[in-house]
């Protein structure tokens, strides 16, 4: 094994989902680091379908958070779930999101994916475009780790796509997929039990 893989076998065990911010400022420089990070992940094509919505401003993050937790509201309710849940449920989403330094609204955009005439191909390639999203999000969290922030992943902008594109009136081509939040972390994170290798593989 190389340095190179212990550094990065101990950034993956130590790296956990962070909700809670202490109030520091992050230096734009670091986003822009670590948003630069994100950009190094693979994509089909090499068309690098993603798109980053930095909200830095409290104003931004405000319109965002409450945005979908309106969003949330109607759908929970609809639902008939209790009202105090919901009310708690919606404030821990608005407290979560207006509490990060930085809240970064990861989009996709299929403009420069390949075009087909067919349902099948159409779909697949719109699904490699998600996974090169993906991948650039994760690199983001782990970037954000490593240089010592907290970070974590919401996919709330998945059940609110409308919401969200509204309230940052963003491009019409740019479609959100998930809001990483990051910041100084106020707390350790939660560690979370991962299924053994063996439960997860089959090998052929």
């Amino acid at each position: 094994m190389t340095a190179e893989f212990d550094s990065f076998e101990a950034l993956a065990h130590g790296r956990r989902s962070i909700r809670q911010f202490r109030k520091d400022h992050v230096d734009p420089e670091v986003v822009r680091r670590l948003l630069a990070l994100a950009c190094r992940a693979p994509s089909a094509h090499n068309r690098q379908p993603w798109r980053f919505a930095v909200l830095e401003s409290s104003q931004a993050k405000d319109r965002i958070a409450r945005a979908l937790g309106e969003r949330l509201k109607a759908d929970r309710t609809a639902d008939g779930d209790d009202p105090q849940e919901v009310a708690a449920d919606v404030a821990r989403s608005y407290a979560r999101i207006t509490g990060a330094a930085v809240a970064v609204l990861i989009c996709l955009t299929i403009e420069e994916m390949d075009q087909y005439a067919d349902e099948k191909r159409s779909r697949a390639e719109y699904l490699m475009a998600v996974q090169g999203v993906a991948m650039a999000g994760h690199n983001l969290l782990m970037a954000a780790h490593a240089y010592g922030l907290g970070a974590c992943w919401m996919c709330a902008p998945l059940f609110a796509p409308g919401a969200a594109s509204e309230a940052l009136n963003l491009p019409t081509n740019w479609e959100p997929q998930g809001l990483v939040l990051f910041g100084w972390p106020a707390g350790t994170g939660k560690e979370r039990g991962r299924r053994a290798v063996e439960e997860v593989s089959a090998y052929f």
